[in-house]
């Protein structure tokens, strides 16, 4: 047990801080705004390029992990992050900043495919429910605790000291891992090719893993990217009231992913779960759309959907691995949490257009639509599952 405990301690903090990284920069986007003299739009292809090229790679990633290993392949993504981020903070240009972002990317694909390996490798069966909501818990925290430092930090003392700060406390990550190169080291199982390493992620239920990621994703990251705008538009809030909104929502996406591992832990029908969860999140966010609550309301409302959305995730990550052919962890996992970067790249301009036309509302109809078609993705799993047990080929 200590040893799990270790080991979940580890990579749950690694998560939290690739989290972290992930929402940094966005809060940010007024000041960045206003002193750059870039749009929204501009902004938003910052987020794309950043996701894009971590959508392209995490795949690979997996193959990588599956074949080498996941120990160094973590390491490296944290280091490119460390990279990405110093850019980012010393940028006196859009290109400078766009750099940033491309190193970021890259080092964000390294993750999930290099996390749930170890994970999967490493933790005691019994244990692996709390172990997927350890994870999920402090990447929700890093993600909780990155608007109020960065927008703090950058209030105080300029965007860019938000960034660089943040910076040093990645390398505050790498060194401890580096102390602990023990607990990362899993074996790996080579298959006789390429092709065959390929095909178990064509199979319909890690498809439609994959599909749900990529709407779930999209949803979110208008919420968290753009989601601070979009309520100081639509309801006058000031910026950090807004902020504080967000955070509820990624604290409470945190407390339910806690409460979500007890659940997984002690229910088979991991489906229903998460079906019911993701269309409450979707109707409460579609309550702040259609101006249902009033601004005093929006942190509660948002509150009530990220709880709904944590509960999820461990029931989520079962029904993945319940996808996943014995040694296929990383590059099963890594392809279908590419679908979160899917999603994130393919809608941050989309966003950021709304915005710039002044449709506010417009940003919380598009993400209750996406959360809602979440609902239905992950409901069609279990069907080709069980379809898959039926009818074998």
């Amino acid at each position: 047990m200590r040893n799990d405990a270790t080991v979940i301690g580890l990579i749950a903090f690694a998560h939290g801080m690739s989290h972290f990284y992930q929402l940094l920069l966005a809060p940010l986007f007024p000041f960045v705004k206003d002193e750059l003299g870039v749009s929204y739009a501009a902004l938003g292809f910052l987020v794309a390029l950043f996701y894009s090229l971590s959508g392209l790679l995490q795949p690979l990633a997996g193959f990588v992990v599956d074949r080498y290993g996941a120990r160094a392949v973590l390491l490296g993504g944290i280091a490119f992050f460390i990279a990405g981020i110093t850019m980012q903070g010393f940028a006196s240009s859009y290109a400078m900043l766009a750099l940033g972002a491309a190193l970021g990317g890259i080092g964000n694909s390294v993750f999930h495919p290099a996390d749930f390996a170890i994970l999967n490798a490493r933790i005691s069966p019994s244990r692996l429910g709390y172990a997927f909501s350890a994870h999920g818990v402090v990447g929700y925290v890093g993600y909780a605790v990155a608007p109020l430092f960065s927008v703090s930090i950058g209030a105080a003392y300029g965007w860019q000291a938000a960034l660089l700060s943040g910076a040093a406390l990645g390398v505050g990550l790498l060194a401890l891992l580096l102390l602990n190169l023990k607990h990362l080291e899993i074996q790996t199982r080579k298959s006789a090719s390429i092709r065959s390493d390929a095909k178990v992620l064509f199979t319909a239920p890690v498809v439609l893993c994959f599909a749900y990621f990529t709407v779930f994703a999209a949803g979110l990251t208008g919420l968290q990217s753009f989601g601070v705008s979009a309520m100081v538009e639509q309801f006058r809030m000031a910026a950090t009231a807004a902020s504080s909104a967000l955070t509820a929502y990624l604290v409470s996406a945190a407390l339910g992913i806690l409460a979500g591992g007890f659940v997984a832990a002690r229910t088979t029908r991991h489906d229903y779960v998460a079906a019911a969860g993701m269309g409450v999140s979707a109707l409460a966010i579609l309550a702040v759309a259609t101006y249902a609550v009033p601004a005093g309301g929006v942190a509660v409302a948002l509150a009530l959907a990220g709880f709904a959305s944590g509960i999820v995730a461990p029931s989520r990550d079962l029904i993945v691995r319940a996808s996943t052919p014995p040694g296929a962890a990383g590059r099963v996992f890594g392809f279908v949490y590419s679908g979160l970067d899917v999603g994130a790249f393919a809608t941050p301009v989309f966003y950021g257009w709304m915005l710039d036309r002044h449709l506010p509302h417009a940003v919380f109809y598009a993400v209750a639509a996406f959360t809602f078609a979440a609902m239905l993705t992950v409901m069609l799993v279990r069907v080709t599952n069980t379809f898959s047990v039926q009818h074998p080929q």
